[in-house]
């Protein structure tokens, strides 16, 4: 009997999507087919598998207007920012598709008489792609485009809170005319997983997700000389300087924090405040938070909405309980959000204050609408802090001055740094984490660099008898 994938909405606990998971005759014949594939469109010119991805990419445009409902109903996003993501996916196609001719380029070493030198860019092969729930395309984006446009093929399996997204990426690919198997989804159960990461086919496996979904991949990985490229959780923080515009700094520190409701792995979710601005800085945020609309995600008004399941609330409810019993003070009352109600995904937003690294909420990663905001006396007072956590994924400062902004910034264990602004990716950067938040990097050409291997090509030209 086939087993059978549910998909619960959050939006009211109803059943959304059922999928037959795949069986092993299926998993085994879309690695055989994606392998076949590769082998073909990896010898295809690059400006051919450009174009290629440039319709591909095209054809899911069509898809917008499905899309995007269909990520609200699946995770829970407001209906107004869901469009973005759809966007989003668009746009950072589009970058990896420009900076593909030069990343990809041969590197050549200065003239040897006699001799032709060049190092080429060689695809890995089968790339297995595991994306998660909370960004499921921009996600998906960041691997599978430039694994594309190197010259592998993909076998996505997304989580199963967003199986639709998937099947719409296989659309697209189909509509496209891409090449048959250089490009399939799998719904497949968490063993089947770790099976086709031991897999021989599969040659590199990307994953966004969990710290402990990445050392499960990575486990299932070992005994295999593949790389494995993990994104994994954060406990992103933010540095509000003495000299910070305030004004612009609480509205968009507000938006880092309970975006997507908290649910972003570069989420705002602790913030160090120096001490001579700490109490303007918590009134403006307490009261910016405050305006945040708790509903259903459908509705155009909603800004703030569920979290993606019932049991992530109640671990969410959990982490503020313990930092409650353990002194800190909540700035937010449940009851001025109507919606909130235990046993649900509905959540009140939360502002913690009198917090300090005793507590989880400030040191375990959180994913969810709640951030604590703590003074600090100075700059290297506030680099200790954010550098006393497991995770480091992005970090941020808020001040006028770069030179501050840089000198703080070479101190801080992050994948990236920040300075006015947070809970952002720029695909022509590198975007990689150190500590728990991962291994590896995704995006900008050195990117690029992790979807393929360099082949070194030595060529004596002139022989003497």
């Amino acid at each position: 009997m086939t087993a059978i994938q549910t998909t619960i909405s959050p939006i009211d606990g109803k059943v959304l999507v059922e999928r037959p998971l795949a069986t092993p005759t299926e998993i085994d014949a879309t690695l055989q087919r994606a392998q076949r594939a590769q082998y073909d469109w990896r010898r295809r010119p690059l400006e051919e598998r450009i174009e290629a991805v440039r319709v591909f990419v095209h054809a899911f445009s069509y898809y917008q207007e499905e899309a995007a409902p269909e990520i609200s109903q699946q995770m829970g996003r407001p209906i107004r920012d869901s469009p973005g993501e759809i966007a989003g996916f668009i746009s950072r196609a589009q970058t990896m598709i420009a900076l593909a001719p030069e990343a990809l380029a041969d590197l050549t070493p200065p003239p040897q008489p006699g001799f032709q030198r060049f190092i080429r860019r060689e695809p890995l092969g089968v790339v297995l792609v595991l994306a998660p729930w909370n960004y499921p395309y921009l996600t998906a984006v960041n691997s599978v485009v430039p694994a594309l446009l190197a010259g592998n093929a993909i076998v996505l399996k997304h989580s199963d809170q967003t199986p639709l997204c998937a099947e719409r990426l296989t659309a697209a690919a189909k509509m496209a005319n891409l090449p048959e198997g250089l490009f399939a989804h799998l719904h497949a159960s968490h063993e089947d997983v770790a099976k086709m990461v031991g897999d021989a086919r599969v040659d590199f496996v990307s994953f966004t997700g969990s710290v402990e979904g990445g050392r499960a991949v990575h486990r299932a990985s070992a005994g295999r000389f593949i790389a494995v490229g993990l994104e994994l959780g954060g406990k992103d923080p933010a540095y509000v300087r003495a000299d910070a515009d305030l004004e612009h700094a609480v509205p968009n520190l507000v938006e880092g924090a309970f975006y997507n409701a908290g649910q972003s792995c570069c989420g705002i979710e602790r913030i160090y405040v120096h001490r001579d601005r700490f109490d303007d800085f918590v009134e403006a945020y307490a009261a910016q938070t405050r305006k945040l609309v708790l509903g259903n995600p459908m509705d155009p008004d909603t800004t703030l909405g569920p979290v993606v399941r019932t049991r992530n609330a109640q671990m969410i409810h959990d982490q503020v309980a313990q930092a409650l019993s353990q002194g800190a003070e909540g700035l937010i009352n449940s009851t001025d959000f109507p919606a909130a109600a235990e046993g649900t995904p509905y959540l009140a937003p939360q502002v913690l204050i009198n917090v300090d690294h005793t507590m989880d909420v400030m040191r375990e990663e959180t994913f969810g609408p709640v951030v604590g905001i703590q003074a600090v006396d100075s700059d290297q007072d506030a680099i200790v802090h954010m550098n006393d956590s497991a995770y480091g994924l992005t970090a941020s400062v808020w001040t006028p001055d770069v030179e501050a902004a840089l000198r703080i910034g070479e101190s801080v264990e992050t994948g990236t740094w920040f300075m006015n602004r947070c809970d952002y990716l720029d695909p022509e950067l590198a975007w990689t984490g150190v500590k728990n938040s991962g291994r590896g990097c995704t995006l900008s050409s050195v990117g690029y660099e992790h979807l393929t291997r360099p082949k070194s090509f030595h060529l004596r030209t002139e022989v003497k008898g």
